[in-house]
C-alpha cells in the first residue's frame, strides 16, 4: 500500500559549522546508516517536497529528489536556514529539522503535520522549552523572520510572539518518545557513541 504524503514541505537544515564535531554531521554514520539517509528516508515517505538548506551544496548533489538551496542571508544561523527553507517552499506548511537528529520519529512528525491548519507554528514544548528545530512552520512566518534577520536578532523563537503558536505538550509527545531521546542531536563524538548504542 502506497503511503499518503502530506501537502507539506520537509526542510533539512544542513548549514551548521560543525565546529565541535569537526566533520559534516549530516554524513555521520550511526550503525552503518548515514544521518542524512535516515532523515531522507523518513522525509520521502511523508513530504511532497524536500528542501536541503546548506551553504556547502556539493556533498548533497546525490539527492536528486530534493531541492538544494543556500542561505539567502548568510551567517544568520538556524533562523536564517528556516527563513530560506520557508522562502523557497512551495507548500503553505513545512516541517523543519536539523540534519543531526538520530531519533526522528516518522509517526510523531505525521502527528505534528496533522495539527497544522489554524496555527503558524506547531512546536513541541518540553519543560517549558520549545524544540524549534523539530517543528512545523507556516509560510506566514516569513515576514516576521525576515524582520528579525534584518535586525540581526537570531534567537529562533524570537518571531513566535508575532505568530499563532501551538505548543505540543509533553503529554502529547510521550507516546512517541518512550526513551526521552526524540529531540537529541549530535554535537560531540560522545553523542555519536550514545546514538550507536540507542538506535
Amino acid at each position: 500500500m502506497k503511503e499518503k504524503k502530506t501537502t507539506m514541505t520537509g526542510i533539512i537544515l544542513a548549514g551548521g559549522k560543525n565546529s565541535r564535531m569537526g566533520v559534516n554531521k549530516a554524513f555521520l554514520e550511526i550503525n552503518g546508516v548515514r544521518m542524512i539517509d535516515k532523515t531522507m528516508d523518513i522525509y520521502r515517505r511523508l513530504f511532497s517536497e524536500i528542501l536541503i538548506v546548506t551553504n556547502d551544496p556539493l556533498p548533497y548533489l546525490e539527492f536528486t529528489h530534493a531541492a538544494i538551496v543556500t542561505d539567502i542571508y548568510k551567517g544568520k544561523g538556524p533562523l536564517g536556514g528556516i527563513y530560506t527553507g520557508l522562502f523557497y517552499s512551495k507548500n503553505p506548511y513545512a516541517f523543519v529539522s536539523a540534519c543531526d537528529m538520530p531519533y526522528l520519529n516518522k509517526d510523531f512528525i505525521e502527528y505534528l503535520a496533522g495539527l497544522s491548519g489554524k496555527h503558524d507554528v506547531i512546536v513541541p514544548a518540553l519543560a517549558e522549552r520549545y524544540q524549534p528545530l523539530h517543528a512545523v512552520y507556516s509560510h506566514n512566518c516569513v515576514p516576521s523572520i525576515k524582520r528579525l534577520l534584518m535586525l540581526d536578532k537570531l534567537k529562533i523563537t524570537g518571531f513566535y510572539r508575532d505568530m499563532r503558536v501551538l505548543a505540543v505538550s509533553e503529554e502529547q509527545i510521550s507516546p512517541f518518545d518512550k526513551d526521552g531521546m526524540l529531540f537529541q542531536n549530535l554535537n560531540t563524538p560522545q553523542d555519536v557513541d550514545k546514538a550507536q548504542k540507542n538506535t
